[in-house]
């Protein structure tokens, strides 16, 4: 059920993220679409609730809980960046809004800083959701949920890896085009229209 769930979860998420820039941008409804966009940290927590009432029923603690708070807590650090980089590519394609901002340099390195920071966050959220199951669950086998922690720091250090990897191979801009520095100022990407 648990897993079901999470997938449902996915699915609604994108088909609210779908009727929510729908409604701001090709049906003219900013405020309507705005308050679609808002229901979807209601997915996260029906989630949560299920989850908990699925341990607390006595299930065994294994991979499905850990994949929920790992799903959760990408949701919680990345949920809301991703409803915004993809309204400003559906402001830019269908309401002439501006072309998303290309990154290249310190300034690219700075934005994969930034992101690093909240695949830091997600880990976090899903440690401490994974935590309060392996005290809710006791004395039962919690060795899934420590795997689902571990989990978490890997994908924390494999990012992280990433990041720096910008930083010893910068991200060079095209050669027909100025540097970030250099170009004229355009509102940043991650500004909400």
């Amino acid at each position: 059920m648990v897993v079901t769930l999470i997938i449902a979860c996915e699915v609604g998420f994108w088909v609210l993220l779908a009727a929510g820039l729908a409604l701001r941008y090709l049906a003219r409804m900013p405020k309507t679409g705005a308050a679609v966009l808002l229901l979807e940290p209601l997915l996260e927590l029906a989630l949560l609730i299920v989850t908990a009432v699925d341990l607390k029923n006595g299930a065994t603690a294994d991979w499905k809980h850990g994949l929920a708070a790992l799903y959760i807590g990408y949701t919680v650090a990345y949920g809301h960046y991703t409803i915004k980089w993809v309204d400003v590519r559906v402001a830019h394609r269908f309401a002439g809004g501006p072309a998303p901002i290309r990154r290249y340099g310190r300034d690219h390195l700075k934005h994969e800083a930034k992101l690093w920071l909240r695949t830091v966050l997600m880990a976090a959220v899903a440690a401490a959701l994974l935590q309060g199951a392996i005290w809710y669950v006791g004395d039962g086998d919690i060795s899934s949920l420590r795997g689902w922690q571990a989990a978490g720091l890997r994908i924390v250090s494999i990012h992280g890896v990433i990041m720096l990897t910008y930083l010893i191979w910068p991200k060079k801009a095209p050669k027909d085009r100025a540097a970030p520095e250099e170009a004229p100022a355009r509102p940043r990407e991650e500004s909400l229209h």
